[in-house]
């Protein structure tokens, strides 16, 4: 069943990824730091992460079938397409703004470590 609402939750994740690589790359970060980010996000293994993008699947279903959303998410906050992320009431949308706001911390430069929301001497 689809979610109602914006066309985003139909775009296939498999488009967007390369915007994310390239957007990450142009600032000097690495493919393998976006897989880490999203496999923290959603739980998905490398092979899970990449079948994912082979099967060309819509935001929605790549959020409904990852393995497990980390419970750490909650703690991502700032503005994303001008809109804060924590105050998205719609959960697919937050899921998706909390993705985007992750790689806007990469391509900003900020170390993995306060990406990933690792508590402090871990």
């Amino acid at each position: 069943m689809s979610a109602p609402g914006h066309r985003i939750y139909r775009a296939s994740f498999a488009s967007i990824y390369p915007l994310y690589v390239a957007k990450a790359e142009r600032k000097g970060r690495t493919r393998a730091e976006l897989d880490e980010i999203l496999r923290w996000l959603t739980g998905y293994g490398q092979a899970g992460l990449e079948a994912q993008i082979a099967s060309n699947c819509d935001l929605e279903a790549f959020f409904a079938q990852a393995p497990r959303m980390n419970p750490a998410r909650t703690e991502i906050r700032g503005v994303v397409c001008g809109v804060r992320v924590e105050a998205i009431e719609e959960p697919l949308m937050r899921e998706i703004r909390y993705m985007d706001k992750l790689v806007d911390e990469l391509a900003k430069g900020r170390a993995m470590a306060k990406i990933l929301r690792s508590p402090v001497g871990a």
